[in-house]
């Protein structure tokens, strides 16, 4: 009898073990997935719906996305690996700063129009990134994505508690205060008034103690969620225990609507079906500093994707060759374009899939095809984005803080295996890389005498600290190494 010699990766499994094991693939990274189009979604202010459709929209591209790279499309995209493509948490911090500077729907077009410029550059620059591996060796990459955690911690603690402004502050204007305003304007605003009129940006300061901000009982669901999850990750063992960020969020959501801080309206309104189309929220606006800030973003995810390209070529038997990187690469950028152009963000292999792959042992890369399917399918359904939308933000701030914290985790762990013994550079580029990135954090206003054009490429900790960590590395130790470090760390960047 003939004996065929598929490799591993190209094996195609029945369809019903197919299906099993993608919508595994699917519920370990769905958490994850939909968690940048809420968080940006609600630093634009959008409306519910208008969030709902990010998700539905965001689903819609992991599922396109995870195709092209996992079965490929012509001899320029896709690595035809076992890989799951998700929003990357990378460029959340620069995104979330052009939502607040521009709110609703004009800065969701700059969002769109500078992630299609970083699209298109990146598909053009990809074979020479895949090449700069030794310009981002672990003690550059762990630092990096140490300070990804730590940024991102901010919004999962704020979803606990409440945002720093707006209904949700700390505190409030008194009302009698409020009352007292408004009436002294009216009297200034008379014919006659012997007063002069109120300037145009008077206001009171917040001094009353916001009933919203802290609420116990919101704290409470967000400790109740987090506790599920440590108490999955303790006693479960494999694929329950891969999803307990998933399982932690779904028994938050049961216990908020029992308290009666969930419903379903929103859900119930929500179509059963509707087309994802392109440019739902106009024309995209193209600003070239913001498209430069996304681009330098993209680099740091397609040297990330690079070293997880290798791991994962390592994990199954395949060989990752020079072509078949640019290929990768090509598709992270050709991703991050079709993102803008569908309305959602910038994208990268997740790695929290590529750990999945070590840990089922299953390499076919026809496991993920049939993901992305079950993505696409879910992408088409707005009752799921509307149920996702329709969740409190305290459910999610206790998961928030598992899942941000273990990309800071996935930071520490890679410099774990830095040589900062023998090495003493590398501790001082970790802590002034680190410093420098935490400037925007605790000094947002550092930049207030700078010239504006300046303000989106250094409000981002993220690049400050990418920039930093590659210049001091380069100082200290020069372009050293090659790509085997890179491939170290991806293997430890599990959770991500």
């Amino acid at each position: 009898m003939a004996t065929t010699s598929v490799h591993p990766v190209d094996e195609v499994l029945p369809v019903p073990k197919l299906a099993a094991l993608g919508l595994q693939h699917v519920l370990v990274m769905y958490a994850g997935a939909v968690a940048v189009p809420l968080i940006v979604g609600r630093a634009l202010n959008l409306t519910p719906d208008q969030v709902a459709f990010l998700i539905s929209a965001d689903l819609f591209c992991c599922g396109l996305i995870t195709l092209i790279q996992s079965f490929g499309a012509t001899q320029w995209f896709g690595i035809k690996l076992p890989v799951m493509m998700g929003v990357t948490f990378a460029a959340v911090a620069p995104m979330v700063a052009i939502a607040q500077a521009n709110p609703g729907l004009d800065g969701a077009r700059l969002i769109f129009g500078s992630v299609i410029g970083a699209g298109v550059i990146s598909v053009i620059i990809a074979p020479a990134v895949s090449r700069m591996l030794r310009y981002f060796p672990p003690v550059v990459t762990g630092t990096i994505i140490l300070i990804i955690g730590i940024t991102l911690m901010r919004v999962g603690i704020n979803w606990i508690f409440g945002n720093p402004f707006g209904p949700t502050a700390p505190t409030v204007v008194k009302p009698e205060h409020a009352q007292w305003l408004s009436s002294a304007a009216a009297a200034a605003s008379a014919p006659g008034a012997a007063i002069a009129p109120m300037p145009a940006d008077l206001s009171l300061a917040p001094k009353l103690p916001n009933p919203k901000y802290a609420n116990l009982q919101g704290v409470g669901v967000a400790l109740f969620v987090l506790i599920i999850i440590l108490m999955i990750t303790r006693l479960a063992k494999g694929f329950i225990a891969n999803i307990a960020v998933l399982l932690g969020i779904i028994a938050g959501a049961i216990v908020a609507v029992a308290m009666g801080l969930m419903n379903f309206d929103k859900v119930d309104k929500a179509q059963w079906f509707d087309l994802v189309l392109p440019f739902h929220f106009g024309v995209p606006l193209f600003d070239p500093v913001m498209i430069i800030t996304m681009t330098l973003v993209m680099i740091v995810v397609m040297i990330e994707s690079t070293g997880m390209f290798l791991a994962l070529g390592e994990m199954t038997g395949k060989n990752v060759d020079q072509p078949a990187l640019a290929r990768g690469l090509r598709t992270d950028g050709l991703g991050t374009l079709i993102g803008g152009i569908f309305n959602t963000f910038p994208y990268t292999s997740f790695s929290q899939n590529v750990g999945l792959v070590a840990v089922t042992g299953v390499k076919s890369r026809f496991v993920c095809v049939a993901a992305g399917v079950i993505l696409l399918v879910l992408g088409l359904l707005p009752k799921m984005a509307a149920l996702v939308e329709s969740l409190p933000t305290v459910v999610l701030g206790g998961a928030g803080l598992v899942m941000f914290g273990m990309v800071a985790a996935t930071g520490i762990r890679i410099l774990g295996n830095v040589d900062f013994k023998t090495n003493r550079y590398n501790a001082m580029i970790v802590a002034v890389s680190i410093g420098v990135g935490m400037i925007p954090l605790v000094a947002p206003n550092f930049k207030q005498w700078m010239p504006h054009n300046l303000h989106p490429l250094i409000e981002s900790g993220i690049l400050l600290t990418s920039i930093a960590a590659v210049a001091l590395n380069l100082f200290y130790n020069g372009a050293k190494g090659d790509g085997h470090d890179a491939v170290e760390a991806a293997k430890l960047a599990d959770a991500h």
